[in-house]
């Protein structure tokens, strides 16, 4: 991708999870750390009792990672199928005799329009990702 598109993409990509950490992320970090500390306050439970504890309190933040992860393999995936084709179609291009120029022109158009696509879909995948994050059990 060419570096003003990647890093057009990277920029919302890395708001979209700055959000996510500010807005959700860090609440249940709180949580579980405040609940990780009471489970090393019950001074009658025995050490595995205490990291049973500890280990309940860790779940949400755990499942709320790997869904915000899954979410963002699964768009990277989408975003390197469409450079793909893109890829596919400057190659058929080329051997089609086009010059190089025509072929470069070609690829960042098509690559734009993935990256202008993809970032359109953000908001949509930042919503499902807020609704997902705020029904884990706490």
């Amino acid at each position: 991708m060419a570096e003003a598109h990647q890093a057009r993409m990277q920029n919302e990509v890395e708001q979209m999870v700055q959000s996510l950490e500010r807005d959700h992320i860090r609440k249940m970090q709180g949580r579980m750390f405040s609940c990780s500390a009471e489970c090393c306050e019950r001074s009658s439970d025995s050490m595995s009792q205490v990291h049973q504890c500890i280990d309940r309190c860790h779940t949400p933040l755990a499942r709320a990672q790997g869904l915000v992860t899954s979410e963002l393999e699964k768009f990277q995936d989408r975003l390197t199928r469409c450079t793909m084709h893109c890829n596919d179609k400057a190659k058929d291009l080329f051997d089609s005799g086009a010059k190089e120029p025509a072929v470069r022109s070609l690829m960042d158009r098509c690559v734009g329009s993935c990256v202008d696509d993809h970032i359109n879909l953000i908001p949509s995948i930042t919503r499902r990702l807020k609704e997902s994050l705020d029904s884990i059990p706490q």
